[in-house]
This record gives C-alpha cells, structure tokens and sequence, in this order.
C-alpha cells in the first residue's frame, strides 16, 4: 500500500477528476489525502478520502465563494490575471506549508494537478515520485499549438507559428508572478531553477484526461504523456437532488456554465429564450453561483436547480451548452452529446478551439453572443448530421483511452518502479 498526496486547485473542474483518480486508488487498497483549502474538503470527503486543511487563515471556509463572486464579474483577460493571482498565493502557501504537513502524514508519492505549478517543487524537495495529472486542456507549451487561453484554431502556416509565439509570450509575463514564487522556494532549497513552464511538470509520468483525438496534433510531448481519457465516477461525487418526474420525455437541452462563471445570469436567460419554441426540454444548473429563483420566470417546461446530477443527466441530453470547461466538454463528448460552446476565461477558450477543431459542437464568444446567434447554433448543432456523428466518434475514442483505471495503473507503475513510465518513444 501507498500513501499518496493530492494536491490541486479548489475548483470542480480539478477537484472532480483528481478525487475520482484518488478514489479508483483508495479502491486498489491505497491510503489517499488531499491536500487543500477548507473549501476542497467535502469534494473529498463525498469521494471517500482523507482531507489535510492548509493555508487555514488566509483561506478560510467560504474564500472561494468571494474569489468566484469576484472572478464572475470581470472581462476574460481581467479574469485570467485575477486566475493567476490567487494560484500565486495558493502556490506561496503550497510551498510553505506542504512540505511539514507531507512529512507528518508520511506522504510517499504525489499527484499535483497542471494547474498547481508549485506541488512538483514540494515533491523534489521532498524527494518523493510525482505524477503530473492534467485535468484542464494540456499546458504543455509547444510552438505549434495554441496557447490554450485561445480560441485560436490549429494552424501551422508561418503567421500562425508568428501568432503562437506572441500568445505564449503574453502568457508568460501574465504568469512570471508565478514562476517567481517557485524560484524563489527552489533557491533556497538547492533545487535547479525553473527557466519553462513544461519544467513544472514530472519526468515520471504525466496524465492527460483527453483522448489524444481531442487534441491537436502534438510532436513534443514527452514520451512518459499519457492520454488516458476522462476521469468521472458518479459515486466519488457529492449527491445532487433533481426532480425527475418533471422530465417530459422531450429531447433534453442541458445548459452549465460550471461554477466560476454561473452569475453571468443573462446568459441563462438568454439560452431560456433561444430554446423557445423547439420540441426539447431545457435544464439550467446554475452551479451554486445563485439560487433558481435569481431567474425571471422562464418557459413552463423549463427546470431550473442550483446543482444538477451531471453524469446522470448527460446520459438522456441531446445537446449541451457549456463554457468549454474540460470536464462538461469530457463527460458530454463521453455520452456523445454535441455542444454549443460559450468559453468565459482561463482554458476554457482552448477546450471550445478543440470542440471547433473537432467538429463535436459550434462556438460562440462572449462578446458576440447574441439571442440570434445562439437560437442558430442550437439548431445547426441540433439538426445537423455531423456533430452528433463527431460526438460519437469521440465517444469510441474516449472509450477506447479507458480512463480512470488506466491512469491509476501507470501511477502504481510509477511507485512500483521509480522509473519512467513511456507512452511512446522519442524520436
């Protein structure tokens, strides 16, 4: 048996699949315990796993409440550095306090999500194994791509490869704050200096919950990537009461734009109105961003909840709309449900560029959402053939990646050998 840390950000896009990880472990006969703000802590609990509370004064319970209030009401680019902020805090205490409190629960390995840039550090100064788990799009920074807070489709032309670069450039000064932090721990504690943001990242193994068919072709990964498929367990999630027996029957439209952005509520008024008229039934879940109520009053078939049984419900949808957050995007794709995309901030932008890329939904940006523009996508994705055919089609990929239970076989490969785990060979 291992003991094994957890550590990510306190969000539902990254608490979800990591507690799932830790749950199919727990499962193998493992000890698991994330390591977390007090707000991360009934995720755990409900998946079954030990919970250790850092950073207990500067993030008490109901911080990540103010950051989303906060956050929900700036423009994307004010929303991306408001991101970064807090993950320079969180980092800050991550490497403060990690280390004591690992040694004190006798930590053996770690898996630090992506976006926790800081947990790879803690581990290295530790000396324990990590694996890198990347619940959100792939950060791993390679010329070719987009970066991954655009909309910007796959375009290797020499103005695309132009554009990249200057993306990434902005990237990077938007997060140097970040890389600072880290630096500054790592000098202290003769560890070589981070000069890339792919440097984070664990030469172990580092998981992906893309099917490699949702994402644009890459040539530099490094050979121990792994694209494993979705992680998603209904039983390692908190229970969300719906009412059932108010479904007609109709075609479902299920509408979430996660629980960051959930008080831009004109929006769901605005997908209300667009719905109007079609033989569908919509669900709204407003992700606890506000109450049912906060909604004028809307279509009479129309159902409303703060929460919503996602897995559940995506297993009856016929279309979704989403802001592009991985995890809706994942368990939509996984039951092939096509989309209508409304990316906010963060990744969010470079989920919706590979729903484009993959022919699985349309994409409308904030700015230019309008109710005309929405109605025709509705019904574009609705009546057309292809997206549901691409849906289906990336609903055998993810299939075929196997998902949770193979990303857990390559983490016990990691521990049991203390090498390498390759997905493919260097050329």
């Amino acid at each position: 048996m291992t003991h094994f840390g957890i550590i990510c950000p306190v969000a539902a896009g990254h608490l979800n699949p990591m507690t799932t990880l830790g749950y199919e472990l727990k499962q193998r006969g493992h000890r698991v315990t994330l390591f977390g703000v007090l707000d991360a802590q009934p995720k755990t609990l409900a998946a079954g796993l030990e919970f250790r509370a850092l950073g207990e004064e500067e993030f008490p319970i109901g911080w990540t409440v103010q950051r989303d209030a906060k956050q929900g009401k700036l423009s994307k680019l004010a929303a991306l550095r408001y991101t970064i902020s807090w993950l320079e805090e969180l980092a800050a205490m991550l490497l403060r306090e990690a280390p004591e409190a690992l040694k004190e629960a006798g930590v053996e390995a770690l898996l630090v999500d992506q976006a926790s840039t800081a947990g790879g550090t803690v581990a290295e100064y530790l000396d324990i194994p990590f694996v890198s788990v990347c619940s959100a799009v792939v950060f791993n920074r390679e010329i070719s791509v987009p970066p991954c807070i655009t909309v910007w489709n796959y375009n290797t032309s020499w103005w695309g490869i132009l554009r990249n670069r200057a993306g990434y450039e902005l990237f990077t000064q938007i997060a140097k704050p970040i890389q600072k932090v880290i630096n500054s721990y790592r000098q202290q504690w003769n560890l070589p200096l981070v000069n890339s943001p792919n440097e984070y990242y664990s030469q172990l193994a580092q998981l992906c919950q893309q099917p490699a068919e949702f994402e644009f072709p890459r040539k530099e990964l490094p050979s121990c990537f792994h694209f494993t498929g979705p992680y998603s367990n209904p039983v390692s999630r908190e229970p969300a009461p719906f009412p059932y027996e108010k479904l007609t029957g109709q075609p479902l439209i299920y509408a979430s734009m996660g629980t960051l952005q959930n008080r831009l509520l004109w929006i769901f008024q605005m997908i209300a109105e667009a719905c109007v008229g079609l033989d569908a039934q919509l669900v709204i879940a407003l992700g606890g961003g506000a109450s049912p109520d906060s909604l004028p009053e809307l279509p009479a078939n129309t159902i409303v909840v703060a929460y919503a049984p996602q897995l559940e419900l995506l297993q009856k949808a016929t279309l979704t709309i989403t802001h592009a957050g991985m995890n809706t995007t994942l368990e939509s794709l996984s039951n092939g449900v096509p989309m209508v995309a409304i990316p906010i901030t963060n990744d969010q932008p470079g989920v919706a560029a590979r729903i484009a890329w993959t022919g699985t939904g349309e994409v409308i940006s904030l700015k230019k959402v309008s109710l005309e523009k929405l109605q025709k996508a509705i019904k574009q994705v609705l009546t057309e053939d292809s997206y549901k055919k691409n849906a289906l089609r990336l609903q055998e990929a993810i299939k075929r990646a196997v998902g949770v239970s193979r990303a857990a076989d390559i983490i016990e490969q990691v521990v049991a050998t203390g090498k390498p785990v390759l997905a493919h060979t260097k050329k």
